[in-house]
């Protein structure tokens, strides 16, 4: 009776302690009721999908074609009232905006927007606001680009990787874009002649083993300039990766066509991080594109940035890293937004970061916490930004703070 009684003490235990586990996420529970995302909007997002369609005359054929959509983006007020609700103060505050800053957004992730919803957080992250253009704080160049540039279209910031920046052009372009001083008034891939020096220097420079193919978006190269940049870099015998930049999985995931995916199936190790920003651009197309994307066995991983009014809340980011792993998509850095001029809007304190990440660890699987980061000003590299966790230490034993906040000791 004693050893049984033993086991149903430890039994009553390991409910008390259930117990105590779901009281620790029972206000997330509750939040995800109302929280918008993806998959529960995907009906709305699917009316809003016809009603664009049939503005542009539009076929399913069209629509899943991504050269049509990015033929179509939608780049004047005079399309987007038509598609949006916009009052007389919104429409002219967006031409203001636009006439000193560039905006396009593709006719897909328009239709993720909620009409109804003036807060909609897709729809501040691609329609232009008046703070944008109000805003003189900040740096065209905050990471100092210009200056570490040693060859044409090559950023290096570290020692043993560097970025080739392939083209200006995006699908959309994201109101809090650090590249924004690059987009112009028109869509240009680099040169041929400056992506050949860009490979040349890789060649030449042997501590280089991890090349960032980006811009504005790797993705928007025709399928044939892919091809060829990805087999130069796979004659470079010290190049062990290539990655690709790419938000195209979250504003045009039609551009995951299947002679691009073959493409990527012959150069591995391919690595791609995109940049979902919110749950609600994590979509069954969303889906669709990364399912197709990792059966060829390319690596996924998201940069998400941290976005004030976007995602600066606990739940909405647990949410999204959440649903960012049932699309095979592994988060993998939150960045501390970017001292961009005309962007001060989205910047949030550093705190707030920080308190994510403690709603994060301990709440979520590992796989669903990233990396929390400041970009330090002018290159100076990626610095993590982490809640303490170490309390004290002894000469034998530390001191360490669990994810709910109870202090332990731990021999050392």
């Amino acid at each position: 009776m004693a050893a049984e009684k033993s086991v149903n003490e430890k039994q009553n235990m390991a409910h008390q302690r259930a117990d105590e586990l779901k009281d620790a996420i029972a206000d997330y529970k509750e939040a995800l009721k109302i929280m918008p995302f993806g998959f529960n909007r995907w009906s709305q997002i699917l009316e809003n999908q016809k009603r664009i369609k049939n503005y542009f005359n539009a076929s399913d054929e069209d629509w899943e074609n991504w050269r049509w959509q990015l033929k179509n983006r939608i780049t004047t007020t005079g399309v987007l009232k038509e598609l949006l609700p916009l009052d007389k103060k919104e429409i002219e505050d967006i031409d203001t905006t636009g006439s000193k800053y560039r905006w396009a957004v593709s006719p897909y992730y328009l239709s993720l927007i909620d009409p109804d919803d003036p807060e909609d957080p897709v729809k501040k992250q691609c329609i232009p606001s008046i703070n944008e253009y109000s805003d003189e704080g900040g740096y065209d160049d905050p990471m100092g680009e210009e200056f570490t540039s040693p060859t044409s279209a090559v950023t290096r910031r570290y020692a043993d990787r560097l970025i080739i920046k392939v083209t200006n052009q995006c699908a959309m372009y994201c109101r809090h874009c650090q590249r924004r001083r690059e987009i112009g008034e028109n869509d240009l891939a680099t040169p041929h002649e400056q992506l050949e020096e860009a490979i040349e220097y890789v060649r030449n420079n042997e501590e280089v083993r991890d090349v960032l193919l980006t811009g504005g978006d790797g993705f928007m190269l025709d399928n044939q300039t892919i091809a060829w940049l990805l087999d130069e870099l796979d004659k470079i015998p010290h190049l062990e990766i290539k990655r690709f930049g790419s938000r195209t999985l979250v504003t045009m995931p039609q551009r995951i066509d299947n002679e691009l995916c073959r493409i990527f199936s012959e150069h591995l190790p391919l690595y791609i991080n995109t940049h979902y920003n919110h749950p609600l651009e994590i979509t069954p197309r969303a889906q669709e594109a990364c399912f197709k994307l990792a059966r060829t066995g390319v690596g996924l991983g998201n940069q998400a940035v941290l976005l004030n009014g976007v995602n600066n809340d606990p739940f909405v980011m647990r949410k999204m890293n959440q649903e960012l792993l049932k699309i095979m998509v592994r988060p993998y850095y939150i960045f501390h937004a970017k001292a961009v001029r005309g962007t001060s809007h989205f910047r949030t304190k550093v705190e707030e970061g920080i308190e994510i990440m403690e709603n994060l660890r301990g709440y979520t699987s590992g796989l669903a916490i990233p990396t929390f980061v400041v970009n330090a000003p002018f290159g100076l590299g990626k610095t993590p930004m982490l809640p303490e966790y170490l309390v004290s230490s002894g000469k034998d034993y530390i001191k360490i703070r669990t994810w709910q906040n109870k202090v332990v000791r731990y021999d050392n």
